[in-house]
Order: structure tokens, then sequence, then C-alpha cells
């Protein structure tokens, strides 16, 4: 088969006999793939081997408190563990047979986002810090918005940036004027909602009933906003998904102005994952905002 030995055994002993197994797309960071149980249960487990210790862990926090909301579905959790000796860090869900996305499932989904960011913390952040990609996401909890977005995100980002060598004076100085600024735009105290936090377009899908699913979240308690804006940056989602939820809860004006702001933090994360390839689009949402 084509997961390691000491997986197959440790899956085993939980869930049963592995009757076989099918490579399905995992990602960046981690394999992935689509098992047979012998009891004819059909799931999908994702694993790693190396750094990056608690990865899985947190995806299973994540995923668990998105269902608590019960606003949108989720995968159910199966199995999981922190790597071994022996054996690689693992996380077993159930396999969700895909249908297309449609117009209906993207409705669905915005009046479900709607619903999931009513669900409201008493701070920003969350109670533990987790991963956006693979790179760490702290989430120290701070009553105020701006704080917690200059210094929890695009703070920590941009120190990222300077270990890694992608930060040149110029774009460092810019960015610490937009630190100094972002009062200037963002609310202090906006309803802290339960964000998905990494929700671009492959990180939903539909089953093959129509129903849309949530998948590899990054979640903590924020401005809805941000979830908003990160689902326009790649290509954006379906008109009825926008539609929906504007009539669920529409939206306060200025976010136009500022969803640039919030997406911002995943070019930054983009940068720090993947290169310079994303340093223009970093430098462009810079000059809008510093001149």
């Amino acid at each position: 088969m084509i997961l390691p030995d000491a997986l197959i055994s440790t899956i085993t002993s939980q869930l049963g006999p592995v009757a076989a197994a099918t490579p399905v797309g995992g990602g960046d960071i981690s394999q992935a793939a689509r098992l047979q149980l012998a009891s004819g249960t059909q799931v999908v487990v994702k694993w790693r081997s190396g750094l990056l210790p608690g990865l899985f862990t947190a995806e299973r926090a994540g995923l668990a408190l998105l269902h608590s909301a019960g606003a949108l579905r989720v995968p159910a959790i199966l199995a999981q563990a922190e790597a071994t000796a022996f054996c690689p860090a693992f996380i077993v869900l159930e396999w969700l047979e895909p249908g297309s996305k449609s117009a209906a499932s993207a409705a669905a989904l915005g009046t479900g986002l709607a619903a999931q960011h009513h669900v409201l913390g008493a701070v920003f952040g969350l109670d533990h810090d987790n991963f956006i990609g693979a790179n760490p996401q702290p989430n120290r909890q701070m009553d105020n918005w701006v704080d917690f977005f200059r210094e929890q995100r695009l703070g920590f980002q941009m120190a990222l940036a300077g270990r890694n060598g992608f930060l040149p004076a110029s774009r460092a100085r810019r960015l610490e004027s937009l630190l100094k600024r972002l009062a200037d735009w963002l609310p202090p105290q906006p309803a802290a909602s339960l964000l998905h936090g990494d929700l671009w377009g492959g990180n939903w899908l539909t089953t093959a009933s129509g129903q849309p699913t949530l998948i590899d979240p990054a979640v903590y308690y924020g401005h809805r906003e941000a979830d908003l804006a990160f689902t326009e940056l790649f290509g954006g989602f379906p008109a009825a998904f926008y539609a929906a939820y504007k009539s669920a809860w529409p939206l306060d004006p200025g976010y136009e102005e500022r969803k640039d702001l919030y997406n911002l933090y995943h070019l930054l994360n983009h940068l720090n994952l993947f290169g310079e390839g994303y340093g223009g689009s970093v430098d462009s949402i810079l000059r809008r905002y510093t001149g």
C-alpha cells in the first residue's frame, strides 16, 4: 500500500483493517489517501512526516469548533495522533463523496457562513495557536481588533518575512507605516465572529447531495470581513454566495476600503510560504495605503 506500514497498523488498531488505499490530493503540507476499510466504510487519511508538530491537532480542534457552531457541515473526525518514533502524524476524516459546485450550494454556503459568523467570542483570537498553511498562526487573545490584527497577523508575518529574507528596506518602511495607521481604516470593536480563517476556493466543497462543506480551517474569532475578503482574493466565489451572505447579514459601509488590508495578511503568508512571486502583490497593497 501507499501508506507507511506503521500508519496502516495504527489505523487498523483504531478503525479496523484497511482493504484498499487510493492517493488523493493532500495539498502542499501533507500526503493523503482515500481508504476502504474492511467494514466497507470509506475514510480519508492525511499524514505528514517531519516537522510541524501540532498541525493535525490544530486541524482537529478547528473542525470541532466549526462543527459546534452548527452552521455548516465539516467532515467528522475519526482518529488523529501526533507523530511517534514509529508512526507519522495523521488525521482520519470521514470520506465525503464530492459533487459539483452549483449556484444552490454556493448560496447555501453564503447563508451558512453568515450563521457561523453570528457565533461570537468574548475577545479576538483563540485559546490556542494554530497554523495558516504551513506557517504558525499566533492567536493570543486581545480585546482590541486593531491591536490583534497589527500584532498577531500583519506584525507576525512581517517579522517572519524579515527572517526569510523577503523584507527589503522599502517594503519594511511601508509595512511599518501601515501598522502605525491601521486604526485609520479598521474598527477597534467589530463583532468577534467565529472565522474559518483560510477561506479560499479550495477549502470548501460540495458533497454528492449538494451540501456545502468546509475543510482545512485556521479558525479564530475576528472581524467577519477577514473571511469574506479572502474569498475574493484568488478568483472569487460564485455570485450566489455573496448574494446569500449579504441577504443574511449585510456588509458594513467601508468594506471595499478594508478588504485589501485583510488580504495583505494572506499575501504576506504566501510570500513567506512560496517566495518573492507574491512580493509584487504585497507591494501593490502597501502602496495603496501608504502612498
